[in-house]
């Protein structure tokens, strides 16, 4: 439970009592960078066994998490984001292949929604797309939807001069709510993705209600592929390059472990903690698969009905979900910032769809920036956070005036407090 795990470390720090090392979202992590309650690592990770050793996969995972320039938290992974996959027996049933533009994509949804691609005789009973949400809850905001957003980010964002501004106020945006408007009125996009949460979303695609949704890279690719078959359905998914307009997705800012102002001896903490971490070796191993015997093995034998050989490396059936079995400990071996000394002891049982639309993630995405703290950002964005979303809906799915519902947001508000963050955070 993430929200009962941040209001008792929130209760640990307010009590002064503090652990030597807290497990940190991007929010969390630069509200209490901010409080100068973190150890600045940078220097230590810099003269490091791990940085040292030339198996670091993503340096720029590194510099991402850095405020200011300082290093006050060590990421294991990467942060990983949405990809857009497309049932390839949808494409099939209606001719198409894979969308590169978005007037390829858009003619795909129409297809989709006024065609018979699940193939059960009907035209017109299914839709192209669904989401959670019409605007994410959380950053990178546009992760479920990116394809309409294309260049707009109804947030925070910061320049190539450095400088920040609220891409909310940008013109871009209004051409971004137009685009979902148009697909929200024609029924390519799920009337009901303004409530849906991403359970439901899913519940829909095993469903066969929709062909296009963008979900997580990864794992959840060979989850989705399971629950489609598993309702005797394809499960070949096509995972999308960006299209044309998009450029590439957002991979949202990871969680990076801290080593608070408290500990007595932080440069051990760090060398028994973070470098053994990546070890290259075992310690990586027990990192990644868990504990030999209990998570994985490579004894001959036979668990959840697959046979493996002796020395086969293989996950162990779960505790936690039985008849199933593990797939990855702390570090996901596909997000990994750090590669073994030798081959990866686990790669073999990876799904081959997992490992691809990753690639595909990993190659065509740029990392968020993690947006700091300040006094006039706690005080004011949830009011503004609040407003944004209300006319998002309005202009998407109540076809509201998008110049009359900025006039309204500037009259309530949203401007002068947008405005008061965007200062702060070019003062900061």
């Amino acid at each position: 439970d993430h929200d009962a795990y941040y209001d008792v470390l929130g209760q640990t720090f307010a009590s002064g009592e503090l652990p030597d090392v807290v497990l940190l979202g991007s929010t969390y992590y630069a509200g209490y960078a901010g409080e100068d309650v973190l150890w600045d690592m940078t220097e230590v990770f810099e003269n490091s066994d791990f940085n040292a050793s030339g198996r670091l996969k993503a340096p720029d995972v590194i510099e991402g998490v850095k405020i200011d320039g300082k290093l006050f938290g060590m990421p294991v992974t990467r942060g990983n984001g949405c990809v857009t996959y497309v049932k390839q027996d949808w494409l099939d049933a209606v001719g198409m292949e894979a969308p590169t533009t978005y007037a390829e994509y858009l003619a795909m949804l129409e297809a989709f929604t006024t065609g018979d691609p699940d193939g059960n005789g009907v035209n017109g009973d299914t839709y192209g797309v669904s989401s959670a949400g019409i605007i994410g809850k959380e950053s990178p905001f546009v992760n479920y939807l990116p394809e309409f957003y294309q260049d707009a980010y109804p947030s925070f964002y910061q320049k190539e001069d450095g400088t920040w501004a609220d891409g909310f106020l940008d013109p871009n945006m209004e051409a971004a709510l137009l685009r979902l408007r148009e697909v929200y009125e024609k029924g390519y996009l799920d009337k009901e993705s303004l409530t849906n949460g991403t359970k439901d979303c899913r519940n829909k695609y095993y469903e066969d209600k929709f062909g296009v949704f963008t979900y997580w890279a990864g794992k959840w690719n060979t989850n989705l592929k399971v629950n489609l078959e598993a309702n005797d359905l394809s499960g070949e998914l096509v995972a999308l390059e960006p299209i044309a307009e998009l450029d590439a997705y957002i991979e949202r800012t990871p969680p990076v472990w801290t080593i608070t102002a408290a500990a007595e001896n932080p440069e051990g903490v760090f060398k028994y903690f973070f470098d053994s971490m990546f070890d290259g070796d075992k310690v990586q191993t027990l990192w990644t698969y868990g504990v030999k015997g209990i998570h994985w093995d490579d004894k001959a034998e036979t668990v959840v009905e697959n046979t493996y050989a002796e020395g086969e490396f293989h996950m162990l059936e779960s505790l936690e979900i039985p008849g199933t079995q593990y797939t990855t400990a702390h570090i996901d071996p596909l997000l990994s910032i750090g590669s073994f000394t030798g081959s990866d002891p686990g790669a073999a049982q990876i799904a081959a769809e997992a490992t691809n639309s990753q690639t595909v993630f990993n190659e065509n995405s740029v990392q968020a920036k993690i947006v700091v703290a300040t006094d006039e950002m706690s005080q004011y964005n949830g009011d503004l956070t609040t407003l944004k979303n209300e006319i998002v809906a309005n202009v998407v799915t109540q076809g509201a005036d998008f110049a009359a519902e900025m006039a309204r947001f500037e009259k309530e508000g949203g401007k002068s407090w947008s405005d008061m963050i965007v200062e702060s955070l070019n003062k900061n």
